[in-house]
């Protein structure tokens, strides 16, 4: 026995190889480590080397898992046979193609290496199901966000038996529209009633119609390999408002059990800055542990050190989404110019989301001392400080759980996927936010930021801000999530048995 417990169960994490799926996903197994899991990442070649340059880890070779993160956990890369284009990382097409057909040998070489207590698949990259079911090693399931879009996303099989969605996804008729029972998403018990989406905005229904046809069939394969989880980890803090036995429990018919696990955030900072504590200093207390793919800008942090508490706008659309378009982008830069007050705008260097931008615009607003435009933030460390007052954000779920750590005020303008959703619960059920119009229009921009920023809406959204920030990530409301973790590495304690012959080389 003695032996036996000497031996720290291993998982591997595998994750969707995009910025908004990997974070969360490295946060969890530092949790995991931290209760004794020897955890490993497993991510596409292209992704750990981008990791890598941004951190001390040094690149492993192929299969490797001796670099590590600086969070105790070890990074394995997987050769994915997908070339790494330098600025940009490989599109849909590619990497998803790779997922298939590449990197399954690769995971099957790295799980026969070791024995492997549990494979934790982030749902979107169900490629290593049948990986783990060929290995033997059974798969748990990880949903990088809010418990409330899993439940829309687990219903795509319901809706299409009760003819409410084609073979292909697109809805046939209004998912609000009302009968003899009420609005069909509130009726299945799905959402929320302060939460409607428009037909456009469920968050399988991503680019022209051919995309969607094939993100679909994506979808579809998904749900068909999760079926055989027996756990489903959720980035998201236990008593989400308005979803139905949201603390746990089975999220569809026959589902998993669920286990509330977040929101999973970079360790330092204790359970973040309140909005007081924000505006009495400048952050310096908080550094997160570095896990981006993006090189981020070092001047930033100075240039908020110049400026007043609370003053700055923070603009971000991450890095996942497309660009918002040239008329879009033209119209936010001119009404934030035109506001006064300082921004720091985070716009990939990249001529498809700069497209739009006035000439000479980023110099023009440094000139004058109120703007900034960079490539890419260190937006934790930036949300932490006390001169931020403003996030203008597209409502990505880390972004959103990073505000909510640091008590900074929304304001929303979603652009796809579940970011439509959690908008739903930012604007109608935290009111942590508001909403920016579909159109943008300069003079919109202006108003709604002086709306969150300044008068009565704007001391009500910090009041709700700082009350759901101390119900979901201060230290002592994250201590149920931190027990949910700790019933996970149970589960795995509980099935995870060393073969006897092993004894003898520890």
């Amino acid at each position: 026995m003695g032996a036996e417990a000497a031996v720290p169960p291993a998982v591997v994490l595998v994750p969707f190889p995009a910025q908004g799926h990997v974070t969360p996903m490295l946060h969890l197994a530092r949790a995991l480590a931290a209760h004794g899991v020897a955890a490993t990442v497993a991510v596409p070649d292209f992704i750990h080397r981008r990791i890598a340059a941004t951190t001390t880890a040094a690149p492993g070779g192929e299969d490797d898992d001796d670099a590590g993160d600086g969070g105790g956990v070890a990074l394995a890369s997987l050769p994915s046979g997908v070339a790494d284009c330098g600025a940009d990382p490989p599109g849909f097409a590619e990497f998803g193609h790779a997922m298939e057909h590449h990197m399954p040998a690769h995971l099957e070489r790295l799980l026969a290496r070791r024995r492997v207590a549990c494979v934790v698949v982030d749902v979107l990259a169900s490629w290593a199901v049948p990986v783990a079911e060929r290995c033997g090693v059974p798969a748990a399931g990880f949903w990088p966000a809010m418990l409330a879009s899993y439940r829309v996303v687990a219903a795509i099989p319901e809706l299409m038996e009760k003819g409410f969605i084609s073979e292909s996804g697109t809805p046939k008729s209004s998912l609000n529209q009302s009968d003899d029972d009420g609005h069909v998403l509130r009726v299945l018990k799905i959402l929320p009633a302060e939460v409607e989406l428009k037909n456009e905005e469920l968050p399988w229904l991503v680019g022209d119609s051919a995309t969607q046809r094939s993100r679909f069939a994506f979808w579809l394969r998904a749900l068909h390999r999760a079926r055989s989880f027996r756990s489903l980890l959720v980035n998201s803090f236990p008593g989400e408002a308005g979803c139905v036995d949201d603390d746990g429990g089975h999220p569809a018919r026959q589902g998993p059990r669920v286990f509330p696990v977040g929101p999973l955030l970079a360790a330092g900072g204790g359970g973040g800055n309140s909005a007081e504590q924000r505006t009495k200093g400048d952050g310096s207390n908080y550094k997160q542990q570095p896990s981006s793919m993006w090189q981020e800008d070092a001047t930033c942090m100075g240039w908020l050190d110049r400026q007043r508490a609370a003053s700055v706008v923070y603009v971000s659309f991450g890095s996942w989404v497309g660009p918002i378009g040239p008329e879009k982008i033209r119209e936010l830069a001119l009404g934030l110019e035109a506001t006064g007050r300082p921004f720091l705008w985070a716009l990939r260097e990249d001529p498809s989301w700069r497209a739009g931008l006035p000439d000479g615009y980023a110099e023009r607003v440094a000139a004058a001392g109120r703007g900034k435009v960079v490539g890419w933030a260190p937006q934790e460390d930036l949300l932490a400080h006390g001169a931020v007052g403003c996030y203008l954000t597209h409502c990505g779920w880390n972004s959103t759980v990073e505000a909510m750590r640091h008590g900074v005020r929304l304001l929303c303008c979603p652009v796809s996927g579940d970011q439509f959703i959690n908008c739903g619960y930012i604007t109608r059920v935290w009111e942590i936010g508001i909403r920016l119009g579909g159109g943008m229009g300069r003079d919109e921009v202006g108003d709604c930021i002086e709306r969150v920023m300044e008068g009565k809406e704007g001391r009500r959204l910090q009041e709700k801000m700082d009350a759901l920030r101390e119900r979901a990530v201060t230290a002592e409301a994250r201590s149920l999530a931190q027990r949910n973790v700790k019933s996970f590495v149970n589960e795995i304690r509980r099935d995870y048995r060393l073969p006897m012959h092993m004894y003898s080389i520890l």
